[in-house]
């Protein structure tokens, strides 16, 4: 594999002669979703990743050994005994440079967070000194009940990455949280965990919890208009994965995005900018930062037609009449909810940018308010972006043109900082 195309896969240090290949340790636990973990292979091992599946003696009714290696290039092993000259339970945690644990059943986690290792598996996690991700699959029953969350509560202050469960269809019948996210989503959050480095290094969002809006409202005229925007929401998803990628629970609220949906957040999907701001603030209840990238209508129609709107033949239609809508920005930041809670504003400007966004920073009261220029063809829709975060403190980062999952990365460096205690 050629230096580009290792960089373009998301290896790290990749041609720069550190390590060529990272070590990835695929655990999987017994659980229907085990089947989902074999695509998760695939893309780690054609990205260029040495990858070691341990599977536990439950997964492998629903996987079985043969299968995992074929899929990695690798032998696989479950119990300690196995190859015991070797010490499987201690090289292999010691020399991975990321731990996934995919599907993560509740005993699993339990396991994980207590300590306990009666296998192979069990005893890697407690050896590994890498990064930890797991990606939960379970009933919505089990994944509710407070020993479950109070385990996922435990991995994540330890500084793990727990990945959200989906929504969706569970086994048999059932429906709700509790599906093991796309593949490729997971694929997409192991691979920013692993670009960050060491453990714990990359999980300083662990044991917080964001709120982060994506989109761009819609404001209703009648049952087919209505008054919108370009954006995407692509800014706002980036800062969701982002987040999640560095250890936080996520409430994203979208705006009419189609987006895929991220793994590892809470996806609250909404209309207009009331309905914006009812999910933004109930979610931000408890959040230890809100960061407003959605496209947010400043006017909506005066009055809401039930049919139709009608063109009348040698008639020009009646003016249109606007009324404001709430200022979300402002009202977060004037009234928070908790004390220390940081709030991230999105300035969308055409001309005298900086200007205008120190003006809009005074007059929100935001901690920190990225400001970039925007056009027909800029920024809306595009895959990269840049722009200056200013911050209330006076300073100003500047982010140059690049992948909008870079900005993402600056906004929560500056946000990180300015929680209490990080001084």
């Amino acid at each position: 594999m050629t230096q580009e195309r290792d960089e373009a896969a998301g290896v790290p240090g990749a041609g720069s002669g550190r390590q060529a290949r990272p070590k990835v340790v695929l655990g999987v636990s017994g659980g229907i979703a085990a089947y989902k973990a074999c695509e998760l292979a695939r893309r780690f091992t054609e990205s260029g990743h040495e990858v070691r599946a341990v599977p536990t003696r439950s997964a492998l009714h629903f996987v079985g050994a043969a299968t995992w290696s074929a899929l990695t290039g690798n032998p696989v092993a479950t119990e300690v005994w196995e190859s015991v000259h070797e010490v499987p339970h201690v090289r292999i945690g010691q020399h991975a440079d990321l731990v996934v644990v995919a599907p993560a059943t509740a005993d699993l986690l339990a396991k994980a967070a207590h300590g306990l290792a009666d296998d192979l598996l069990t005893n890697t996690l407690l050896t590994a000194r890498c990064p930890l991700v797991f990606a939960p699959a379970m009933h919505t029953e089990m994944w509710e009940h407070p020993a479950t969350q109070e385990n996922v509560a435990t991995l994540r202050r330890r500084g793990a990455v727990v990945i959200e469960p989906a929504v969706g269809r569970l086994t048999g019948k059932d429906t709700g949280k509790g599906r093991l996210p796309d593949p490729d989503a997971l694929f997409d959050v192991c691979r920013r965990v692993l670009a960050r480095g060491v453990a714990g290094a990359g999980c300083d969002l662990a044991g917080r919890h964001v709120v982060v809006s994506a989109g761009g409202t819609r404001e209703p005229l009648d049952p087919v208009r209505f008054l919108g925007n370009r954006s995407s929401g692509k800014q706002g998803y980036a800062l969701a994965r982002t987040a999640a990628a560095r250890g936080a629970r996520v409430t994203l609220v979208s705006a009419n995005s189609a987006l895929p949906e991220p793994a590892g957040v809470d996806l609250v999907r909404v209309g207009s900018a009331r309905e914006l701001r009812e999910a933004v603030t109930e979610a931000a209840a408890d959040a230890d930062a809100v960061v407003m990238a959605a496209a947010v209508a400043d006017f909506r129609p005066a009055s809401y037609a039930d049919g139709k709107i009608k063109k009348k033949d040698g008639q020009d239609p009646e003016p249109l009449a606007l009324v404001r809508n709430p200022d979300i920005l402002a009202g977060l930041s004037a009234d928070r909810p908790r004390a220390g809670q940081v709030v991230v504003g999105f300035a969308a400007e055409t001309d005298d940018v900086l200007a205008h966004g120190r003006a809009k920073l005074a007059a929100k009261g935001c901690d920190l308010l990225v400001v970039n220029e925007v056009g027909e063809s800029k920024t809306f829709g595009a895959e990269e972006n840049e722009a200056v975060v200013l911050g209330a403190d006076g300073s100003e980062t500047a982010v140059p043109h690049g992948p909008k999952e870079a900005l993402a990365e600056t906004v929560w460096d500056l946000v990180a900082r300015r929680f209490p205690g990080q001084g």
